[in-house]
């Protein structure tokens, strides 16, 4: 055993034995396969024995959909595909149209609404769902879409979320009365290494059964009984290795899961071999990883078979690494009612061409058929065995049906027909390039310059400026594509630097506060038209008394802009707010290049959300230029960024609101030469309670 997957015939199991792990392709796995065989079907009798297992659940015709559920991706709510924030509607045809364009579809979905913008404020995993636009009837709808498309829908749920607001209920029954509200069909474990069975009652309770997929596999393989599917973070060895809980329960599905890979060659070799699924996740917390064209194809062929025979997948007589006739060629067997499919894999970097590859039963009237290249085949005869030809491309796959007399394949010369169109172009033919996606900054117009200095502003002289600012995403390493791309650089990344001359401008000396935004409401009598969570922290449409002073907060981009332009101003950039906070010095904070906690408003760690301070409290954390409450009282929008499938604001400044236990949580970002990076869905998600805005106006030439 090496965590979830089983090592093949005659490998080492494990890395302990470096001479052993190293000599791996000396051994002769074909040689080794009947002992390595039986000893595995005893140790699943034994292992299922010890269990006490059960599998009635994989029995319950409402969840019998988990079985066929083979290509599934993680996909943001943010993503621009699957909702048009200017329509303002959800649009999962034009979603999955480009999946189905791209790499032949999917069976399920996961949609994400939480991390990484969770731990902004104290909602917690249950409110950002129902912040989403539209709330629980749109939500509902939405779902509907998806199934009329016959696409299942999954929503994270978090054990790690304890420090926002509490839900006041086990975790067990606000996910399951939640999905049961929007009808949704299952939930990922985010962390979970199984699910405990309490969800699986909760659900049950609500009326409403959920598949429950954690997503590491169950510590205890006694939890394979409720959790009908997990994520496969599999090693990808030279001989492939077997899935453990696929061994266990034929029934359980894996998807096997390499987000940032950027060649999935591999993993798609692994899941094919097991007869497992793959997380075809491409939108990685904003960060875009698209499938390359090869690696598409690759899935469009493999669904295509998985889809028209996916009852054989499921048989309780698997048998992985039947062996083969050629030297790094594996193959595993899946026999149904005296017929059988297998999948091969073609582990080496040169094809097969030319002779027999695998041997298998030969019995009178049988049927013989390639369907990775969609023609029927003539064996070659020896004795009790009928040995097959296939062509296998370098790194490629293969598949083969055995049908025996009298049964009845649906669809078979459909199947047939569509794989022999696919393979007359191979996969070697289709790019295997990565490529980042470029993004653009949203332009902000110029503003009429002032006379003299306007009130409320602070002058910021034009001056040289070495702007140098690095991302504190969690995720993504140094990624190309993280974080994201000025426009002055080539590509997305984590950390920028440049050097060049800012403008004169003058800035807010404070940021708005609810006292300023009430006088642009009473002028314009503004609303939005997504108003869910609009100034949530007023009552009776006016500040609540004593907090006039205080920051305005849950106001969007949008909100913040339109009090801009009613203003005669605008958003400040990013680096015009960090060259006002910073002068030319490069210090770290406001004050100089030592944290001083009297510079801000004492932090707040409780899982209520009290309101920040009032403006002007903290003048021992003014700038060089004299501006205030630039760090650590409230988040300040600056600019936005977009590329085709994600949009995201920069914020700067951090905030005093700090959620404790879990390092999961929208990470801070007091030091100056640190931002941080907000996904933008829509304005009743985006709007927090922690998250203000100040204004900048263009001054004339100097």
């Amino acid at each position: 055993m090496q965590g979830s997957q089983i090592s093949g015939p005659a490998q080492a199991a494990g890395s302990q034995d470096w001479y052993a792990a190293m000599t791996n392709w000396q051994r002769d796995p074909a040689a080794a396969f009947d002992a390595w065989i039986a000893d595995l079907r005893a140790w699943r009798h034994e292992r299922l024995t010890r269990m006490g297992y059960s599998g009635g659940d994989y029995e319950r015709p409402e969840l019998r959909w988990t079985q066929r559920d083979f290509i599934q991706p993680q996909a943001m709510v943010e993503d621009r595909y699957f909702y048009d924030p200017v329509a303002r509607r959800y649009t999962v045809d034009r979603f999955l149209n480009d999946l189905d364009t791209r790499y032949g579809g999917i069976d399920s979905v996961l949609l994400w609404p939480v991390y990484p913008n969770i731990g902004i404020d104290n909602r917690n995993q249950w409110d950002l769902a129902r912040d989403l636009p539209g709330g629980i009837p749109a939500l509902r709808q939405m779902v509907a879409d998806f199934h009329r498309r016959g696409v299942r829908v999954l929503f994270p749920t978090m054990p790690w979320d304890n420090g926002t607001r509490d839900v006041g209920e086990p975790y067990w029954d606000a996910t399951a009365k939640l999905m049961a509200e929007i009808r949704a069909d299952g939930v990922n474990g985010d962390t979970f290494n199984g699910i405990p069975a309490a969800y699986r009652d909760a659900a049950d309770r609500a009326g409403h059964p959920l598949l429950l997929e954690p997503e590491g596999s169950p510590s205890d393989d006694g939890m394979l009984a409720w959790n009908l599917q997990s994520w496969g973070y599999w090693d990808y060895p030279f001989v492939p290795m077997v899935s453990k809980l696929k061994w266990l329960e034929p029934r359980h599905m894996v998807h096997v899961c390499d987000r940032w890979a950027r060649d999935h060659n591999d993993d798609l070799q692994a899941a094919f071999f097991n007869g497992v699924g793959f997380e075809s996740w491409e939108n990685v917390w904003g960060i875009w990883n698209q499938i390359t064209p090869r690696d598409a194809e690759a899935i469009r062929r493999i669904a295509r078979i998985y889809r028209a025979l996916p009852d054989y997948l499921v048989s309780p007589g698997w048998t992985p690494h039947l062996p083969t006739l050629r030297y790094g060629v594996y193959a595993s067997a899946f026999p149904r009612n005296g017929s059988s499919l297998y999948t091969l894999v073609n582990r080496n970097e040169f094809a097969i061409a030319n002779g027999e590859v695998l041997r298998v039963p030969r019995k009178q009237l049988q049927r013989y058929y390639d369907l990775w290249n969609g023609v029927e085949l003539t064996p070659r005869g020896d004795g009790e065995s009928a040995l097959l030809s296939l062509p296998m491309e370098p790194r490629g796959f293969g598949a083969v049906l055995v049908v025996a007399p009298g049964v009845e394949v649906p669809k078979l010369a459909e199947l047939l027909a569509l794989m022999k169109t696919s393979a007359a172009r191979p996969l070697a033919s289709y790019s295997s390039e990565w490529r980042f996606l470029p993004q653009t900054l949203v332009e902000t117009e110029p503003t009429a310059a002032p006379d003299a200095t306007p009130p409320g502003m602070v002058k910021i002289p034009a001056g040289d400026f070495v702007f140098s600012v690095t991302g504190v995403e969690i995720e993504g390493s140094n990624w190309i594509g993280l974080d994201v791309q000025y426009p002055w650089e080539d590509s997305p990344r984590r950390s920028h630097r440049s050097t060049f001359t800012v403008r004169a401008f003058y800035i807010d000396k404070y940021p708005v506060t609810n006292a300023d935004f009430k006088r642009f409401l009473d002028a314009t009598q503004y609303r939005p038209a997504d108003d869910h969570n609009f100034l949530r922290h007023w009552a009776n449409g006016a500040p609540k008394p004593g907090e006039e002073q205080n920051p305005v907060t849950w106001v969007s981009l949008e909100d913040a802009r339109a009090y801009a332009a009613w203003a005669g101003k605008r958003l400040p950039h990013e680096w015009e707010w960090q060259y006002a906070a910073q002068g030319s010095d490069s210090r770290l904070y406001p004050w100089g290049n030592t944290w001083d906690p009297a510079a801000v408003p004492a932090p707040h760690t409780g899982r209520d959300l009290p309101p920040p301070s009032p403006v002007g409290m903290h003048r021992g954390g003014a700038s060089p230029f004299g501006v205030e409450d630039m760090v650590g009282n409230v988040w300040q929008w600056t600019d936005e960024y977009a590329d085709e499938h994600t949009r995201a604001a920069i914020l700067r400044g951090g905030s005093f609101y700090q959620p404790q236990h879990s390092i999961w949580y929208f990470p801070q970002a007091y030091k100056l030469t640190e931002h941080a990076k907000y996904l933008l869905m829509a304005p009743s998600k985006d709007r927090a309670g922690t998250l203000g805005f100040r204004c900048v106006m263009d001054a004339k030439s100097e």
